[in-house]
């Protein structure tokens, strides 16, 4: 079947969509249709995501899946709208931004009953695109899938990816290149940037109404609360420490932790110029537009503490009808994260290292490593994914001392290590198995995130994607034959920059 065939002539495969959010009022989004492309061609389907949402695609070809996922055409039961939200973007406050290249299609229950969005990003031009084209290229758009699913399989919460298409259509961004379609699933597409709109326009109403829909759609144990609201601040907090926690464990740096990039879910969201770093150095900063390194990787917790503080703010007056008690309550919650993401990582950490239970000493341990790892340009992953081995594997010892400039450095830490777990329960084999569901043997490595992407864009070639891909969906388990991705970059292979799909 042709692809290009007119919507009259194709038809959706159903989904069975509904639309909460467009029940809301409608200053809440824009209502419009996503813009048709030319040519839409299916590049990927996640067939296992699509079976968790309880999807039957398996009857539907390809040209009838492109033109859906293309928007082309429009599932019964769409109800296509562009979010309206605000944010701070590098600490600068813009009072309206809203999905500028995005149109939420609906919502579906998955089989475990989570009420879940269905989104189509580079759908074209909507209100909110403040003189965008409204499109996706093809390179972020395929950047996204890779990083949303191997942070999922990786088990950190994270937006994922249903399917991507290209457009048949040239995008102008430095130069013509080919446009793409990306279907995004998200618990919700809810920011603290939404929330931001209607505090700028002191829309009292409509911060309540929406605080109640999050309340109800994410957190319903906080209306049983005595302060809803204030659970509501709390949770969110929470989750943010644990997510913040968990990128950290890993080496993964966003890249933009705008406002609107925070989702009060607590899931990972809008994956522009995000990266896993290599040599691990807390001063990482891969975006292009972060000259002031506002964003690398040491400063994300103290990023998201500042964003759950505009959270709050927008929150005040609805948490108490006294400005200063509704300011002492949320000002609690906040100053409270800095506890709940160190206990987070320090726990997260020691499962890294291996320690089955907390004793003292262990943060200053976990610290020597990390200082001695910076001066040593040692990669992330692989040293924490060869300490795996040491006690169990022979040599495994100087293969982790390989990875430091200096390898007496890591000897040395490994004595106090090896004291330190010589009292731990159970034996070398059990603690190396254990350590191996926490570290990675391979990343979404930016060299062949990088190559994949160069691949598909300059010669329409999606196999290193597809590869890399079935890689990253298996992170903590490398055969033989894929061993090579978990490599890192040789030098002339580096990418010391990344940049956001707009």
């Amino acid at each position: 079947m042709d692809s290009s065939l007119t919507p009259d002539e194709l038809r959706a495969p159903p989904l069975p969509l509904s639309s909460s959010y467009a029940r809301l009022p409608e200053h809440f989004y824009a209502r419009l249709r996503p813009t048709p492309v030319a040519r839409p061609r299916l590049i990927k389907l996640n067939a296992a995501l699509a079976l968790e949402l309880g999807l039957e695609l398996d009857t539907a070809d390809d040209a009838a899946l492109a033109a859906l996922f293309a928007g082309n055409v429009l599932p019964a039961g769409a109800e296509p709208i562009a979010m309206a939200y605000a944010g701070h973007q590098f600490g600068h406050f813009v009072p309206q931004l809203g999905d500028g290249r995005a149109i939420l299609l609906g919502e579906l229950q998955d089989r475990a009953g989570v009420r879940r969005d269905l989104q189509l990003k580079g759908s074209g031009r909507t209100p909110y695109s403040r003189g965008g084209d409204g499109r996706a290229a093809l390179g972020p758009v395929l950047r996204e899938y890779l990083i949303s699913e191997a942070l999922h399989a990786l088990t950190v919460p994270a937006t994922r990816a249903l399917a991507a298409v290209v457009s048949g259509e040239q995008v102008f961004r430095d130069r013509p290149l080919p446009g793409a379609v990306f279907t995004r699933v998200a618990a919700s597409h809810i920011r603290v940037g939404t929330f931001q709109f209607f505090a700028a326009r002191e829309d009292v109403a409509a911060t309540q109404r929406l605080a109640d829909y999050v309340i109800d759609r994410h957190y319903p144990e906080a209306r049983e609360a005595q302060r809803p609201i204030l659970a509501l601040l709390d949770s969110v907090t929470a989750r943010q420490a644990a997510l913040v926690a968990a990128w950290m464990q890993l080496g993964f740096i966003h890249g933009v932790m705008n406002t609107d990039n925070m989702a009060v879910s607590g899931e990972s969201i809008d994956f522009g110029p995000c990266a896993f770093m290599d040599e691990y150095d807390p001063e990482t900063v891969f975006s292009s537009i972060d000259h002031a390194g506002r964003y690398a990787y040491a400063n994300q917790p103290r990023a998201a503490q500042w964003n759950l503080a505009r959270f709050a703010e927008t929150l005040l007056p609805i948490l108490d009808p006294d400005p200063q008690a509704a300011l002492a309550l949320a000002s609690e919650v906040i100053v409270r994260f800095a506890a709940l993401y160190s206990r987070h990582w320090l726990e997260g950490m020691g499962r890294k290292l291996g320690l089955a239970s907390a004793a003292e000493g262990d943060r200053a341990l976990i610290q020597s490593l990390l200082d001695a790892m910076h001066r040593n340009r040692a990669d992330f992953t692989l040293t924490f994914r060869r300490l795996c081995d040491v006690g169990e594997v022979p040599g495994a010892e100087e293969r982790m001392a390989a990875l430091f400039a200096n390898p007496t450095e890591c000897r040395e830490w490994l004595l106090e290590w090896q004291a330190r777990v010589a009292g731990e329960p159970g034996g070398p084999g059990a603690r190396a198995a254990a350590m191996r569901q926490v570290n990675p043997a391979v990343i979404p490595r930016n060299h062949r995130v990088a190559q994949a992407i160069d691949a598909a864009v300059e010669g329409g070639d999606f196999s290193p994607f597809s590869e890399l891909l079935a890689v990253l969906t298996q992170p903590f388990e490398l055969s033989a034959t894929q061993a090579a991705y978990a490599d890192p970059p040789r030098p002339d292979e580096r990418v010391l920059q990344t940049f956001c799909g707009t």
